[in-house]
């Protein structure tokens, strides 16, 4: 009770309170002014993000059309797109065939490349946390949407290499993973905002090394620890399932008590009636067989069989199972179940009939994969206009969506890219990234957007010298300006560069190198 209020403390600032008893209305006393300090305002994660430009009905013109579809390559061609974000025409003399009501923005194209927006079967990029839920080797309620990272910069880096689509992936840690998100890199957009409507569901399976832990060490008690063990455990939670699945319909008929909810037995439930694709991690010929083999017992038609390394070896039983083939296009030697992979499985398994796209697993290599595209002409010998559906359609065709996205067709999703000469060439740069019809990347824009952020960069790194009691321009003393930066990076950003959690631009500009 005898408590009394000393002074307060607002933005860090403290504010000494006046004795009551000694201040009076006549008090004459020289008042101290507090200049206030200047607003701070967070640009984060906002500024600087999201589309370019709106919906508008557009003409491209005069370039070489890489269609993906039944027009193959095109040049000297338009491509035209609506006020709605979707493609009316594609070729020549567009508007002899469809009709506009006003008068489209017109940007000339004239000595550069256009291709279907790139899609990514196999990335883990912006996932919020780890992407494995591993202390189960079922985990099929996990759900990857709940944890997808809209404010990664990678989103905006892999836009900046034609990327438009992307397949967020559970991990490998588990026989049946968790369920995936496919997403459109609408950069600026929250998470659901991303996420790819009407896309099937799907989910992530795994086969050798990993769901085995063949390579942890010490003692390991989690079911399977061997390869006989993988496809048991499978057939066991596929027959819980359909006991899962015969209780709710005894239950619906009258025929007995509710079932208990169970949210993994509902997610292999979806795959038994055809309802959620299976995607799954696969190197060895023999699990790959044994996996389609116990899939087949239960009426499973695999989605897509994920790296699929030595998938060469049985090519034709992949083909008559139906199933897609998502796999790496050089990777080899890197561990010790790929010792037989080699780079031209991807050009063999197209021979054979299945439909082959090539992935990154990698948020570096989805920067460019219209390069890792170009290594099916390499190696086998592919057509570049078949090697580039390997980026675009038939990534596409292995997540059920197809019909909205790939190929540069009238009534699809206006997703493309500008390219500055072949999409193939090493030399080739992504000019401009669109999606729904809306410019998401500029490479013009770019440089504006990076001579901003050295600015910005040099003016808190300035800030950080200051607040360790340094002078901005004060030389040497480089221990002392290292310890100002980490300090300066601890106070203001609480940033993780890697699968976390996004901050504010002001990252963007210390990470930004002159």
């Amino acid at each position: 009770p005898n408590a009394e209020l000393d002074s307060v403390w607002i933005e860090g600032r403290h504010f000494p309170l006046a004795d009551p008893a000694s201040t009076t209305k006549d008090d004459k006393a020289e008042k101290k002014v507090t200049v206030p300090v200047a607003p701070r305002i967070a640009s984060a994660p906002m500024h600087g993000r999201g589309p370019l430009t709106e919906p508008a009905i557009t003409r491209l013109a005069n370039a070489t059309i890489w269609t993906s579809g039944p027009g193959g390559v095109l040049t000297n061609a338009d491509l035209l797109v609506s006020a709605e974000g979707k493609i009316l025409a594609v070729g020549h003399d567009v508007f002899s065939r469809v009709s506009v009501p006003r008068e489209p923005v017109e940007i000339d194209a004239t000595g550069l490349h256009i291709t279907a927006g790139l899609i990514d079967a196999h990335n883990h990029s912006y996932i919020l946390g780890s992407v494995n839920e591993a202390t189960l080797p079922s985990t099929a309620m996990v759900r990857v949407a709940d944890v997808v990272n809209s404010e990664s910069l990678q989103i905006y880096e892999q836009l900046a290499g034609g990327l438009t689509t992307a397949n967020l992936l559970h991990g490998s840690a588990n026989p049946i993973g968790g369920q995936n998100a496919v997403v459109k890199l609408r950069w600026g957009a929250g998470p659901e905002e991303m996420l790819f409507a009407g896309a099937p569901g799907g989910i992530k399976f795994a086969l050798g090394e990993n769901v085995k832990q063949s390579n942890r060490t010490g003692a390991n008690t989690r079911f399977p620890q061997s390869r006989m063990g993988v496809p048991v455990f499978m057939a066991n939670r596929f027959t819980a399932a359909q006991q899962y699945l015969e209780a709710w319909r005894r239950f619906e008929a009258g025929q007995g008590p509710k079932p208990r909810r169970d949210l993994e037995l509902e997610a292999i439930g979806e795959i038994l009636r055809g309802e959620r694709l299976v995607h799954c991690h696969s190197y060895r010929q023999d699990e790959i067989l044994i996996f389609l083999r116990t899939m087949e017992s239960f009426g499973v038609k695999v989605a897509t069989l994920q790296h699929i390394l030595e998938g060469y070896k049985v090519a034709d039983e992949i083909a008559a199972h139906g199933a897609g083939a998502s796999a790496f296009s050089d990777w080899w030697a890197y561990k010790y179940e790929v010792v037989d992979a080699i780079p031209y499985a991807g050009t063999i398994m197209h021979d054979r009939g299945v439909v082959v796209s090539f992935n990154s697993d990698s948020s570096d290599q989805a920067r460019r994969l219209n390069l890792e595209a170009a290594k099916a002409v390499k190696y086998g010998g592919v057509g570049e206009a078949e090697a580039l559906k390997f980026v675009t359609l038939n990534p596409a065709k292995q997540l059920g969506i197809g019909d909205r996205v790939g190929s540069l067709e009238p009534g699809k999703d206006a997703d493309f890219v500008v390219w500055s000469g072949h999409p193939f060439a090493p030399a080739t740069a992504c000019l401009q990234t669109w999606i729904d019809g809306r410019k998401y990347f500029d490479r013009t824009v770019e440089e504006e957007r990076a001579g901003r952020l050295r600015t910005e960069r040099e003016t808190l790194l300035a800030a950080a010298k200051k607040s360790a009691g340094g002078k901005k321009d004060e030389p040497g003393d480089e221990k002392k300006a290292e310890a100002a930066r980490a300090r300066f990076f601890q106070r203001a950003l609480e940033h993780m560069r890697q699968h976390a959690y996004s901050c504010c631009e002001q990252h963007e500009a210390l990470l930004l190198q002159p």
